[in-house]
């Protein structure tokens, strides 16, 4: 597998996790109400949120690291944490008192490794791979 194909799986995520979001919201709708539908999608966006924040996290490491082989700025772990940190805070706020339903939340931010399984049957079928 090349850079570009890795670079393809990346590209798909994100619309994996769409699918898994709005299909998911249909299902959270039928069993547990608007309320579980919102809080599905809610927990779908945090998700694409957080692949997203992971995503610039590492590629600021890799080109720091790049740059400068053996030297990593200082402090440079410390943003990307206080960034999660962040982000963690305003959806515990959000889903606490909004009054959406907190297990659909919960289950709409396991859309990630949902995608990421998807795409790897996909790529299995798609590409062969053994």
């Amino acid at each position: 597998m090349t850079a570009l194909d890795y670079e393809r799986a990346l590209a798909r995520l994100p619309n994996w996790m769409a699918l898994l979001g709005i299909v998911g919201a249909g299902f959270a709708a039928r069993y547990a109400g608007v309320s579980g539908a919102m809080g599905f999608l809610i927990g779908a966006v945090a998700a694409w949120l957080n692949l997203r924040l992971i995503e610039r996290g590492v590629n600021r490491i890799v080109r720091l690291t790049a740059a400068e082989p053996g030297k990593v700025r200082e402090g440079s772990g410390v943003r990307v944490f206080a960034q999660f940190a962040i982000f963690g805070a305003l959806a515990f706020v959000i889903l606490r008192f909004t009054g959406f339903n907190l297990m659909a939340a919960l289950f709409g931010f396991l859309v990630c490794p949902a995608a990421a399984v998807i795409e790897i049957v996909y790529e299995l079928i798609t590409y062969g791979h053994s």
